[in-house]
This record gives C-alpha cells, structure tokens and sequence, in this order.
C-alpha cells in the first residue's frame, strides 16, 4: 500500500514532530519512526514494522492510502442498488447504461412504490415495493438482494463519470474498509441554481482525500453514490428506515464507530442534479437541516454548529462584543500558552505562534458560519436590537464573501458557479433554509443539541486517546446535511 501526506500536514525537526490531520494533531516520534516518516515523505518502501505509525497517521487523517486501482475489486463482481421513485425514466436509463459501461454485471432498479410501476430496463433487474421506504428502506431492500462482497448504491438521478468506479473498489483491498464515498458535484446545466451548484453543492465535499468521521474536514457523506462492503453494512444493520433524511450520515458515522474504515476518494467523480425551481431548492436544503434533530438523538455531541476551543470563541466574542483590542490580546495570550504544550520541539514559539494564531483565525470563521446558518434566527434578534451586534453579523456575511472573492471571479470566467454577487445571494437563502431546518428538526426531535456550541476544547487538556500527541482547535464541524433524496 502506498500513502500521501494529507495537505493539511508537516514535518518538521527531523521528522520527529509530524503536525496534520483533522483535527490537527501533532505527533512526536521516536528515531524509528522518524525513519517512517522520511520514507512517507520520499515516496520510498516503507521500514518494516511500519503499521503501528502509519494506522496512527492514517486515522488521524494525517495521510491517506493510494490503493492501487489494477488490484482492486473487480466491476464484474459488484452489485449496484438504484432507489427511484417517479424518477426521469431517460436518466434512469443512461445510468443504468453507464454502469454497464463501467462492467458492473449486476444492476438492481428498487422501484419505491412509485406512482407509475417503474417498466422493464435493458440490462437492469427491477425490484418493485409494495409501499413507499423511503431512501434508506429501499437501499436496504436493494442490498438484501445483493450476493457480492461489494455493492454501489446510486441516485438514479446521478451521473458517474468514466471511470469513476475503479478508484472506489481499489480501497476495498484493505479488509478494515466498509465504506468509500467519491465526490458529489453538481451536474451543472442552464439557470442560476446549477451554475451555483456546479461550485457551492452541499453535497461536494471537495478535492482532498479523506478519513470519514464526524468532527473532522469531512464528517459525512451523501449516499447520492457510495461503494460498500456488505458485510460491515449488514453487521451496523443497514440504514435506519426510520430517517427519511440523513440517513446517510447516520450509516457512515455507526460504521465508524463499529471500527470500519470510512474513506472519501475525490478522484472518483458523480454528477447530481439540481433541484428545477428555487422552491424546490431551498425545500430540499430545509430538509436536510431537519434531519439534525434525529441525528442528534441517536449520535450524542456529533451536531454541535461550532466545535473549538472556548478560548478561541471566548476571545472572538470579546472582540465582536466589547473590544477588538481585548480579544487580540486574549487571543494572542492563549496562543503564546500553547508554547509550554511545544517545548520539545526546536522552535517552539514559532509553531505555537502559527498553530495558534492559525486556530483563532479559523475558530472565527467557523462562528462566522453559524451565525449566517444554524444560528441566523438568534442573529436576526440581536441585530435588531443592538447596533454592535449588526456590524458583527454583518462581517460575518461579508469577510467571508470577501475572502472567497477572487476565487468566486476565477471559476466564474471559466464558465463554472456565479458572479460574487449571486452567489452571495443563493448562499444566504441556502444558509436561511438549512438554518430553519434544523430549528424545525431540533424541536419536532426534542432536543437542543444541534443549536449548541462545543467548547470543550481548551488548551492545557491532554488528549489520552493519542498519549504523545496534542491537539489544537482546528477542527472544523458543520452541521452535516444527508444525500439527496
């Protein structure tokens, strides 16, 4: 097997001190491994007895496998689960086509009691349900069928690119791995919505590789398209019929604590439609925020809107709130703590200045998020009443508008996503809808959980899962939206 440094990670003192992974952690090793870590770095055969650091660095997200895709699991013997209900036949055809294509000798069509009886389809089996499952239940009457040790489950409203399926299966040499998700990107097409989505879709999970776990860079995955080992996904029970909505999320993160690997491959592409009216658009982004009221229910601190350190957020809320000068300062005090945590490294003010200025920084734009998202309901009171709070809200909306300009301009002259402008504006109403929708799940569920910060990270705790490495606060954690239903 080989392996890639995640972008996020350095070495540094002679490979003794890696930092990297989500959140970021850093290792210190011995000579032995530092010997490891050099072989990482050069792209050399790794020493022997490398397992036990590589599986560290592997599930702190500090480098991901490069699994070869000629020995992986061959197409021919794959099984692929398409749930439809109503669906576009056309595109339910050219799937199933594609599929074919790609060598997958089993298709199974799980008509989910759609109105009109889904009809015979060349090269397809189909799977007619006497009532309506839902997403999850019909995924789990595709796979009760299926007899392969791997099975792909699709939209029918997605499109695969060209071999996209080989790098999914290749992972699937690694025993320990029961999941692999590929990336969602909008299908594109005319109108705002899809040129929006062909940059900004909720469900792209972007470009880098990585370990799949709640609290992490990338905490969940759509089931718009996933490769599973049937095994791990019959030993968690499958999806939960009960969630119509992140049904997704909720499989991924049990197979995670079950001890299964969970991969995301970005280099495995899937295009999926975007919803035909602006109604229909934002329904479908309120949906996906109710579903955080259930989640929470069943996975306890994994919704939490903003995960930092409560220094980070301490000293952001004392500068939005009172004095700019006084949050700096405190800002700038608990990063110069962070130094004593440093010491065996050669210049430990230097990393503390940049893991900690580096944290705040992020800490401030994941509140900035929350407050124009999941929070906005609480945000739209205080600005009304207090002048302070308006000039916070509003630099929570446009510092990162701004931030994300340039970029924005760029895919814009390619062709791809909107001008700044637009984009800000389908960006707010998708915050607006995905924020009502988890007020609404939070409370049809009971629970306040999702509207809750965690704070729990503060500087000078020791993280006794990983007994030679410290944690900082970068660890981004939105609030996960499910797949597409």
């Amino acid at each position: 097997m080989n392996y890639a440094l995640d972008p996020s990670t350095r070495v540094i003192d002679d490979a003794t001190i890696v930092i990297g992974g989500s959140p970021l952690t850093v290792f210190r090793v011995t000579g032995a491994g530092a010997a490891v870590v050099k072989a990482l770095l050069d792209g050399t055969e790794l020493p022997s007895h490398h397992e036990a650091l590589t599986d560290r660095l592997l599930d702190a997200g500090a480098i991901h496998p490069v699994p070869d895709p000629d020995r992986g699991t061959p197409a021919s013997s794959v099984t692929a689960v398409i749930p439809v209900r109503d669906g576009d036949r056309a595109a339910l055809e050219r799937l199933v086509a594609g599929l074919r294509a790609e060598g997958v000798a089993r298709i199974l069509v799980v008509d989910d009691a759609s109105a009109v009886p889904v009809a015979a389809i060349t090269g397809a089996e189909v799977v007619r349900l006497p009532r309506n499952l839902g997403p999850g239940g019909a995924r789990n009457a595709g796979l009760a069928q299926a007899t392969t040790d791997v099975v792909v489950v699709l939209d029918a409203d997605t499109t695969p690119t060209p071999g996209w399926i080989a790098p999914l299966l290749a992972h699937f040499t690694d025993d320990r791995v029961g999941l692999v998700a590929p990336r969602i990107r909008g299908a594109g097409g005319p109108g705002w919505l899809a040129r929006f989505e062909t940059d900004r879709s909720p469900l792209d999970l972007g470009p880098q590789a990585a370990r799949i776990r709640s609290g992490t860079r990338v905490s969940y995955v759509p089931a718009a398209a996933l490769a599973l080992r049937r095994r791990a996904f019959e030993a968690v029970g499958g999806f939960d019929p009960a969630l119509r909505f992140g049904e997704d999320v909720d499989l991924v993160w049990r197979l995670d604590e079950a001890g299964w690997g969970c991969r995301y491959e970005p280099t495995a592409t899937v295009g999926h439609a975007t919803r035909p009216t602006l109604g229909a658009w934002l329904r479908q982004r309120f949906e996906y925020g109710t579903s955080a009221g259930p989640l929470a229910r069943r996975h306890q601190g994994a919704l939490a809107p903003v995960r930092v350190s409560g220094w980070s957020a301490a000293a952001w809320a004392i500068a939005g709130l009172w004095s700019v000068p006084a949050g700096t300062a405190l800002g700038a005090a608990t990063t110069a703590a962070l130094t004593r945590k440093l010491r065996p490294m050669r210049r430990p003010l230097l990393e503390a200045a940049r893991l900690g200025g580096l944290g705040n920084l992020f800490a401030g734009r994941i509140i900035a998020a929350a407050l124009t998202r999941v929070w906005w309901p609480l945000s739209v009171l205080a600005a009304l009443g207090s002048r302070r709070a308006r000039r916070v809200v509003l630099a929570a909306i446009i510092v990162p508008a701004a931030l994300d300009v340039r970029r924005d301009l760029d895919v814009c002259r390619n062709g791809g996503g909107l001008d700044p402008i637009r984009g800000l504006v389908l960006r707010l109403l998708d915050d607006a809808a995905y924020g009502a929708g988890v007020w609404v799940g939070a409370w049809r569920a009971g629970t306040i959980a999702p509207l809750l910060p965690d704070l729990s990270n503060w500087p000078g705790r020791t993280n006794r899962a990983r007994a030679d490495a410290a944690t900082t606060s970068r660890r981004p954690a939105p609030s996960p939206p499910p797949a597409a239903g």
